[in-house]
């Protein structure tokens, strides 16, 4: 079944730091005490502050995904919370609340294998702390705001370790666009030989101790920190004790508290057999910017020191963190736009759940199933390119679903089954079945590959695709069949459910586009395929519109195609299922191109009724295939003006998907 390839452009990233920096006007600034000329900025493994895998040493040694491959849950309380993020299975936990801890200062230990993240700004953990023990690992923390465990008068921290999260002997974990703030002790404590860290897009402020790393004699800690804000705090920013690699890049210091103390207030520390390197980062008033004892290493170039005092250590060659991993360096000059932007909790984050197949879930499947009923949030399905066979069932209960295609082309990844009518009728035979509301896909290809010439049936329909959900929205999509190819249909007779394909792709030669639900087919390739007859190749639609629903089908801007004969293919006919006569089809077909396929008469009757009684037309139609005729209804101008995209899909609740 060949068909058109899309032509969806491979995406580029670009840096985001460049546009921003242009936007503000800002200029070259010298960099001060670099040991050595920058090297040009690796382009091959640029992050972005939306990214949802980690990046730095939290990428290496396996990588660190989190709850991947668990269940999606929602929390607003804290026994939810604790629950949840306790338990041996992973578990993505998404914090839609603010989260008051009790008793005050209390821990909320986080196991292994577990995505936090905040829903939007929404996500807050208050007079609390998350606590990862001994062997924890694979943990990914983000989005949150934790504040507000601080005991007056306790300064120094010396009578609480109300930390907002605290870690001991842990590998693999992420700590990224969180807000930390007025806590008692530290902030953020990575201690005791924990390896494997990655810490970035975060800000520290409105406290002493911000964020200590250490407290060892071992020297095994590797950990990268980036694009972190430290404002408004007086140490730690980070001390960073005997790690084996700690590299620092793109951060940003401003505002250090001021109280006079000529040791303690510092910026950033290289502490024993540290290896510290420092790139790219922005001081602006900060005592002591960068330090390291005499034990230390720590390497800094192309930084900005703007009113700086103190120590600014240099020492040893410390490491080359390019031998590790790939990233790309930020100039130092647009940190301070970049970080006050993009670091700390972001609306767009932890709104849109992303769960990787196969990567994460073996099946499409899988990872519907890992979605909750009754999900209060976006989940994209990102599917690797590849060949998915299996049926894939999204049902009502599962609203605001995407499917996406991850390859270069709709044709790198496809959904394929090979089930006729049959076998359990429409939603049995459908490679995907859609129940639920707002579901998208986009760049895939759906197939029912069943053979019909092989089998000797009595329903040999075979569905690639069913909606029966309200809002459904296919872009760059290819639905690959014989009859009965895409079904667009609703719950009830008088349900009407909603239904935009656009730049997609149909083809079949029986019905192939058919059901009651509204739907819209715009800027779309469809192709009528031969079965071989000389006179009667089949039929591209067979609408059972409700009869108090003035909108049907909708072909607009597209392309009809065909390898039939010429005049051997019909645009529809009336399809009144199990005879309902409520059932009165509706189906225009304008500004469209169609094939020489296209019979004279383009309407026929089915099961009895007469075709001249649904509600079947065409407006502005041209190519070989079109004409006006008596056999041919034609709206008039002014009709034809309250038949448009939006017409058809607004509803009641003025949706307009048409507008992305």
């Amino acid at each position: 079944m060949p068909y058109l390839r899309s032509k969806r452009l491979p995406t580029r990233v670009l840096a985001v730091t460049a546009a921003l920096a242009a936007a503000l006007g800002l200029g070259a600034q010298a960099p001060a005490g670099a040991a050595e000329p920058p090297r040009p900025p690796d382009t091959t493994a640029a992050q972005g502050p939306s990214d949802d895998r980690p990046h730095g040493f939290a990428s290496l040694a396996g990588g660190t995904t989190g709850g991947a491959g668990g269940k999606v849950v929602t929390v607003r309380t804290q026994a939810d919370l604790a629950k949840y993020a306790a338990a041996d299975e992973p578990y993505i936990i998404r914090v839609a609340a603010a989260i008051d801890v009790a008793p005050f200062g209390s821990d909320i230990d986080v196991a292994s294998d577990k995505t936090i993240v905040g829903v939007g700004t929404s996500g807050e953990i208050v007079h609390g702390e998350l606590h990862l023990n001994p062997g924890t690992h694979n943990v990914i923390i983000r989005n949150l705001t934790i504040r507000d465990s601080y005991v007056e008068g306790d300064w120094d921290g010396k009578t609480t370790d109300f930390d907002a999260i605290q870690m001991d002997s842990v590998h693999h974990v992420w700590i990224d666009h969180n807000r930390f703030t007025h806590m008692g002790d530290g902030l953020l404590d990575v201690r005791k030989n924990s390896e494997y860290i990655t810490v970035s897009y975060n800000r520290f402020d409105t406290h002493n101790k911000a964020f200590g790393i250490g407290w060892t004699d071992d020297v095994r800690t590797q950990i990268t920190i980036d694009h972190n804000w430290f404002r408004g705090t007086k140490q730690r920013n980070p001390s960073a004790d005997n790690c084996a690699y700690a590299h620092l890049y793109n951060n940003y210091l401003s505002a250090q508290v001021d109280d006079g103390d000529p040791v303690w207030s510092y910026g950033n520390y290289a502490r024993g057999r540290t290896k510290m390197v420092i790139e790219n980062s922005y001081y602006e008033g900060v005592q002591h910017p960068h330090q390291a004892d005499e034990t230390a290493e720590l390497v800094q170039r192309g930084s900005v020191l703007k009113n700086t005092t103190g120590r600014h250590d240099t020492r040893g060659t410390a490491f080359d963190p390019h031998a590790f991993y790939p990233y790309r360096l930020d100039p130092a000059a647009a940190v301070p736009a970049l970080v006050k932007k993009f670091s700390g909790p972001q609306r767009s984050l932890g709104t849109d759940t992303v769960l990787h197949v196969p990567a994460d879930y073996p099946t499409v499947q899988a990872a519907v199933d890992a979605v909750p009923a009754g999900n209060d949030g976006r989940v994209t399905l990102a599917l690797a390119p590849g060949t998915y066979r299996e049926q894939v069932r999204i049902p009502a209960t599962k609203p605001d679903l995407t499917l996406l295609g991850t390859g270069d082309d709709r044709a790198d990844t496809v959904i394929v089954y090979n089930t006729p009518n049959e076998y359990g009728g429409s939603s049995g035979s459908a490679t995907v079945l859609i129940a639920a509301r707002d579901v998208t896909v986009r760049h895939l290809t759906v197939v029912n590959d069943f053979d019909e010439a092989a089998h000797d049936l009595n329903s040999e329909q075979a569905l690639a695709m069913k909606t029966t959900g309200d809002r459904i929205v296919f872009e760059d999509t290819a639905f690959k069949g014989n009859q009965d190819t895409l079904m667009t249909d609703s719950p009830r007779l008088d349900t009407v459910s909603r239904v935009y394909v656009r730049d997609s792709y149909v083809e079949g030669d029986v019905d192939f586009l058919y059901g009651r639900a509204t739907t819209v087919i715009e800027n779309s390739l469809i192709k009528a395929l031969s079965r071989g007859s000389a006179t009667n190749n089949g039929y591209l639609t067979a609408a059972s519109t409700w009869k108090n629903n003035p909108y049907g089908f909708l072909i607009t801007g597209s392309r009809v195609i065909s390898d039939a004969p010429v005049g051997t293919f019909h645009l529809g006919r009336p399809w009144h299922p199990g005879g309902e006569p409520d059932a009165i089809g509706q189906v225009l077909v304008r500004d469209t191109e169609l094939s020489a396929a296209i019979k004279a008469s383009p309407w026929t009757d089915m099961g009895g009724f007469s075709w001249r009684d649904a509600r079947f037309s065409e407006y502005r139609n041209y190519g070989p295939g079109a004409a006006v005729t008596a056999d041919r209804p034609q709206l008039s101008t002014e009709e034809a003006a309250r038949h448009e995209v939006a017409d058809y899909l607004a509803g009641t609740d003025g949706w307009v998907p048409y507008r992305r």
